[in-house]
């Protein structure tokens, strides 16, 4: 008789490795596609079309604007064409005294519903998708800047982003290089788009979309596309895939964080060259930024305890300021958002040694309670536009911001 043993099963548990490059955003590849092919056709709408999608109240920040924008030079910008929209609310708001004072951010969308119905939803989908894999990246700046420091759950950069309404999507569309436009400014570094930094927190980037002739092409110029600036004044090109997502630090992140992550300075550069003639290129851009108004009481903690404070309330920022750092991230979903974060972000302080540099500042930032984000003087972003009290909420510093790049003034 043979005995049988009366233990109990034994589960065998094994590790699986799975590539980082396997993992990826569900759909962004299609969403990228969708959209982009659809920014040549949004051009060439005819004149009396594109006239109805202009919102001059908003400074042309809400629907289409052509030559409204400044060069670096002061000349206008008809080098490309710009669709904005709010991928997440349609109106952010009724309040009227909101929109009276911030018209740029508290608009209404305006959505060409019947000259190319297309665009609307394939514009939401594509913006919202963006947002939230900037959200998991957002978490992460968070625990960098706060290192060290107490956070309360609702004072993190990401929470100020996950509460604000007024996220903008931009779509361009670079309008097709000619011969005639072959000139000195053509072999500018910045020929395509002036050396800027963006106003908001984090700017997530898809992969430009070259076209000859409708057919779309690769870049004809290696040379031409996105470059950043080091904080020693290196020139960076930035090479990301057509399933990337690139983000870049915003100035309301360099001014809340006290310059442990600072703005990336940008630009694009035409492609140059007889291949050159007659090639577009569309991009999109989602400016993830605080909400406009930043005095909510619902949101105000006598406790708060934080350098970035509850909903973007209005914060000082110490005399040890450095702005000496910048971020540029890629994401290829969240395979890169681990890779990328856990592997660089936190252990060499780096993301491909090039696009990401950390102040080394040992100072912890100053905790404050006031409800005004100031400017003092170490702090050299748009110094003329900051009025002498030395404070102004995001909203008003971005419509200031709006004054310099736009030549109509509200």
């Amino acid at each position: 008789m043979s005995s049988c043993s009366s233990q109990p099963q034994t589960h065998v548990v094994q590790t699986v490795s799975i590539s980082y490059t396997q993992l990826k955003v569900p759909g962004y590849s299609s969403l990228r596609q969708n959209l982009l092919h659809l920014s040549p056709r949004l051009a060439g709408l005819s004149d009396d079309q594109k006239r109805d999608l202009e919102d001059p109240d908003s400074r042309y920040n809400f629907g289409w604007s052509h030559g409204k924008e400044k060069l670096e030079s002061g000349k206008p910008d008809t080098l490309k064409g710009s669709f904005y929209a709010n991928p997440v609310l349609d109106k952010p708001t009724s309040d009227p005294a909101l929109i009276q004072r911030y018209p740029s951010y508290c608009g209404a969308n305006i959505w060409p519903r019947s000259a190319l119905p297309e665009l609307e939803p394939a514009f939401k989908p594509l913006g919202k998708l963006i947002l939230e894999v900037g959200m998991l990246l957002a978490y992460h700046c968070d625990l960098y800047a706060f290192q060290g420091m107490k956070m309360l759950e609702d004072d993190g950069l990401e929470q100020i982003l996950r509460r604000s309404r007024c996220h903008k999507g931009r779509l361009l569309y670079y309008f097709p290089a000619k011969h005639s436009s072959c000139s000195q400014d053509g072999e500018s570094m910045s020929s395509w788009c002036g050396w800027h930094t963006d106003h908001g927190s984090l700017t997530g980037l898809t992969r430009a979309m070259f076209k000859k002739d409708a057919v779309e092409i690769s870049c004809p110029d290696n040379a031409a596309g996105l470059y950043v600036k080091s904080r020693s004044g290196q020139l960076v090109k930035v090479v990301y895939g057509e399933d990337e997502i690139a983000y870049q630090i915003g100035e309301t992140t360099e001014i809340l964080s006290r310059g442990r992550l600072c703005a990336t300075p940008h630009c694009v550069r035409a492609p140059l060259g007889e291949a050159a003639f007659g090639v577009d290129r569309s991009t999109f851009a989602l400016f993830m930024q605080p909400d406009c108004d930043t005095t909510k009481r619902e949101y105000v903690k006598s406790s708060c305890r934080t350098a970035f404070c509850g909903n973007l309330r209005r914060l000082r920022i110490n005399s040890q300021f450095r702005p000496c750092a910048y971020l540029f991230l890629l994401l290829a979903g969240f395979g890169n958002v681990l890779s990328n974060l856990f592997r660089h972000f936190y252990v060499s302080f780096s993301v491909f040694n090039l696009f990401t540099a950390f102040s080394n500042a040992s100072t912890v930032p100053v905790i404050v309670r006031d409800e005004k984000l100031k400017f003092p003087e170490v702090v050299h972003i748009h110094q003329q536009l900051i009025p002498s009290r030395g404070s102004l909420t995001f909203g008003e510093y971005t419509e200031k911001l709006l004054d310099k790049y736009y030549h109509l003034k509200m």
